[in-house]
């Protein structure tokens, strides 16, 4: 169906207005910051000594040897090599018991032992160290390994790397001068951080909050033993969540390993349950038990820089998953773990809710003297499990409903959106979905899944969010069983993608927020198509009805990349399954604590090291050319490189450019004559087979650099068995002068298939060109496709195009490789069945018309909705 026949005048007015919300979300429009109004809240007492002088000052000769209390620059770079690049200690020791290895590298120890002393003797403790204590619950001891909470604290808010980052009161950030929209994105933008700052101005004004973000979640660190640890991790909300999110920037740190016993001599599972909650809590109530004083008293702290404030430390969010999140709360299993929804109400998008109220919970916990009968009974009538003392029960302006942050991973990946691949299966066929998947056309942000989809399994939430960019268009021309309307179903799958991909923005506005909200409608608008095919009964699943309170806690605490799970389960590499694999497995924790411990002093001391200056070295030159260009003729690029109308684009673009400052424009006809005449004074030309973006540190954290986008224009050649296939990315080009799409609009761009991406050489430039000409370094032979039209499609929201053509053939031009915005990603209008003689590799040749891909990534997502 055509979208522009579909669509009315005020679909087009609506996605005008919502491109230019999401150019305000992102700072188009600039930002107005609102301080705190007391300037006493975050405010520096005094100075201190630096940390990294204070460390300095544990080194005895660091003055004259840099890299003390190793050697040499040598002595120093294997012993970090060896533990921080998972060498075992015996594989250590038997390379440097190799003759004339350790002398020949001027070593100072001989083996892992001899390291070991040096780590553990004589560099400063960086991190706090772990010790053991046993826990007493319903008479048995178990035993929980921890670090101090309040150094761990420390540690985090004093490093040097985050003091130039460092969030220490709250703001409001809108992004008009009217102050009407707001923005969220760091923890210090949210409301929490405000009403708390508030609060704490009442009790002891000018304090700095140091938001405590917890996390616990239970892994697995065998295949075959079922060998499991229990990790809690730390991280304060003033760090950057550009930086939390990081593993390699250390934001994080383990704060214990829980006791993982599964009680299996109690033989009533009820009780197993409820003394494994109590032990949870018990271990958990230990270990934060230090917050209860310090977060109303306060505590002098040193930031990495020196600066002394006086910190009060107060429990702010909770991140884990359905389990973790009823575990931490008490609430039983299928209710939500925040609010007082009906269990039955949960599929509803329009049923009452109101957050638990923890007055009421406090109460009932508060019977626990009063007999057992009195408290399980008070415990059933506040909505809670009867736990004894839960750790957050006495924590100042905790509130753990509150706490309880949105989870994308497991909410919506590995809950939601695993479901609806279910259901799309059940609906569509699994034939053809995989048929349709294997049909795919490459590009840099898409997996292709060469034999579908539906019959994987254990999916990973990397998969899932791979699988997301191309869902919604591999269904669009399926038919459903007994003629049913595919429409609901595409706007079904449309507003949960569409709410998965707003979830995730790293700014939100009000207005984007209300984007998010309508999204979720758009879904359970339509989500009756599943029960009307038999699919579904009901939609009462708790992960669904999470995403009814995405909007109000993204106000609260910020984007949901301040708190998202997938950052906790990467951490399990190094603080649990690194950890394990260095153990003899017997005794673990104890090997564990102590291999972290270690291999934190090296990381402590490698940042040591790069802050004190280095000796001058003379830099060396490399003289290796860097290009990758290789010289092919014109007749290779039109049979291997599919460039059928090279000359001719070539030659009207050395025409148009020679005469771009002509005071009357040339005109058509006389372009193309005078481009008749071109002649080229080459037969071979510098060619590139790619196109990269690569990102830039903005933001001065030190990230390294990566690839962000790619376009491939490779020839056909001969590969062993076989003709590799050419590959010609589509790609976004401008057309109207602005390479801001965002800021912009579509009407400015056009896809285009990037055949060709080449030079000409500096020195025939003057033969082509008159002088006052500035000829682009890089250029793009590209084939065009038809400007987009009006409207997106009105069922499913995507883009439907097709190549541009004149007389039947296909249209081309030359433009600088500056007017290439990003890749595109196009997805063939399959139909009701797919043409099995279809490939990955010729579908951009076989298939007509095409939808653009509008979810490869949230740069296109919110350019193209």
């Amino acid at each position: 169906m055509d979208a522009i026949e579909d669509l009315a005048d005020d679909d087009e007015a609506f996605r005008e207005d919502h491109q230019d919300i999401q150019a305000r979300a992102q700072g188009q429009h600039g930002c107005v910051v609102v301080p705190y109004p007391d300037p006493r809240a975050g405010q520096k007492i005094t100075n201190c000594r630096a940390v990294n002088m204070e460390y300095g000052a544990h080194l005895a000769n660091a003055e004259e040897n840099l890299y003390h209390p190793f050697a040499s620059k040598m002595d120093w770079e294997v012993a970090r090599w060896a533990k921080l690049r998972g060498v075992s200690s015996t594989a250590l020791s038997d390379l440097l018991a190799i003759e004339g290895v350790s002398e020949h590298l001027s070593l100072s120890f001989k083996n892992a032992n001899e390291l070991n002393a040096i780590v553990d003797h004589e560099l400063p403790t960086g991190r706090p160290k772990f010790k053991r204590e046993q826990i007493v619950v319903a008479g048995e001891a178990f035993d929980v390994y921890y670090r101090d909470v309040i150094e761990c604290v420390k540690s985090l808010y004093g490093d040097p790397d985050f003091a130039k980052y460092l969030a220490f009161a709250p703001q409001r950030h809108y992004s008009d001068e009217d102050e009407t929209i707001r923005l969220f994105h760091d923890m210090h933008t949210g409301k929490w951080w405000w009403d708390t700052q508030k609060k704490l101005d009442q009790h002891s004004p000018g304090g700095t909050i140091i938001p405590i973000i917890i996390s616990s979640d239970k892994t697995q660190v065998t295949l075959f033993r079922n060998k499991s640890v229990y990790p809690v991790y730390l991280t304060i909300g003033n760090i950057p969540k550009e930086i939390r999110r990081k593993p390699s920037r250390g934001a994080h740190i383990l704060l214990a390993y829980l006791p993982c016993t599964r009680l299996e001599h109690i033989a009533n599972k009820a009780s197993r349950r409820r003394t494994l909650a109590n032990l949870y809590h018990a271990c958990l109530s230990r270990i934060l038990a230090p917050l209860k004083s310090i977060g109303l008293e306060g505590l002098r702290m040193a930031s990495g820089d020196g600066a002394l404030r006086r910190c009060h430390l107060l429990f702010a969010s909770f991140i884990g998953d359905y389990p973790e999140q009823l575990l931490a709360t008490g609430i039983k299993f299928g209710e939500c773990p925040k609010c007082d929804v009906d269990i039955g109400e949960t599929g509803s998008n329009t049923a009452p809710f109101h957050l638990r109220n923890l007055s009421k919970v406090l109460d009932a916990l508060a019977t626990l003297d009063e007999g057992n009968l009195s408290f399980v009974h008070a415990c059933s009538e506040a909505g809670i499990k009867p736990i004894i003392h839960p750790f957050w029960e006495d924590l100042p302006f905790a509130n753990i409903f509150r706490a309880i942050t949105p989870d994308v991973l497991h909410q919506l990946y590995q809950g939601l959106i695993k479901h609806l691949l279910g259901w799309l299966s059940a609906a569509c066929g699994a034939a053809e979905i995989d048929a349709c998947c294997r049909r795919l056309p490459p590009n840099h942000h898409i997996h292709l899944f060469s034999k579908g989809i539906t019959g994987l399994s254990r999916i990973s939430g990397t998969e899932h969010a791979q699988i997301c960019r191309f869902l919604l268009g591999i269904v669009i021309g399926i038919r459903l069983p007994n003629n049913l309307n595919g429409g609901r179903l595409l706007r079904a799958v449309q507003g949960l993608l569409d709410f998965l991909y707003l979830a995730q923005y790293p700014c939100h506005s009000s207005e984007t927020l209300q984007l998010l909200d309508d999204a979720l409608n758009l879904f359970h608008e339509n989500k009756d198509i599943f029960i009307d095919l038999g699919i579904r009964s009901n939609f009462n699943l708790p992960k669904l009805h999470a995403t009814r309170h995405y909007s109000a806690m993204i106000m609260m605490m910020g984007t949901t990349d301040n708190y998202n799970t997938e950052y906790t389960e990467r951490l399990h590499i190094d603080f649990a399954k690194d950890a394990y694999r260095a153990t003899n497995h017997k005794d673990e924790f104890v090997q564990m604590t102590c291999w972290l411990e270690r291999k934190e002093k090296i990381m402590c001391h490698a940042k040591y090291i790069n802050w004190r200056p280095l000796p001058f070295t003379p830099p060396r030159y490399d003289f290796s050319s860097a290009s990758n260009a290789k010289a092919i003729s014109i007749e290779k690029l039109v049979e291997d490189y599919g460039a059928t109308y090279f000359r001719e684009a070539l030659a009207r673009y050395i025409t148009q450019i020679s005469h771009a400052n002509d005071p009357i424009p040339l005109r058509s006809q006389t372009l193309d004559a005078l481009a008749r005449d071109v002649h080229f004074p080459f037969r071979t030309l510098p060619v590139f087979d790619k196109i990269k973006w690569l990102s830039v540190d903005a933001r001065g954290h030190g990230d390294a650099t990566a690839t962000l986008d790619c376009v491939h224009a490779r020839p056909q050649r001969s590969s062993g068995s076989g003709l590799r296939p050419r590959r010609s990315d589509m790609a976004l080009v401008s057309v109207g002068g602005n390479p801001d799409v965002v800021s912009g609009g579509i009407e400015g761009v056009r896809v285009g298939q990037v055949r060709v991406v080449f030079s000409l050489p500096s020195k025939i430039l003057p033969l082509l060109f008159p002088p006052t000409v500035k000829v682009p370094d890089h250029l793009a032979y590209i084939e065009w496709f038809a400007p987009f039209p009006s409207a997106p499609n009105q069922h499913h929201g995507l883009y439907k195009i097709s190549r541009a053509l004149h007389g039947g053939e296909k249209i081309a031009s030359v433009v600088p490789l500056g007017d290439i915005v990003r890749s595109v990603h196009l997805i063939p209008n399959f139909g009701a069945v797919v043409p099995r003689e279809w490939t990955s590799d010729t579908v951009l040749d076989n298939c007509d018309t095409f939808w653009l891909n509008s979810y490869i990534d949230r740069y296109t997502f919110c350019i193209f909705k």
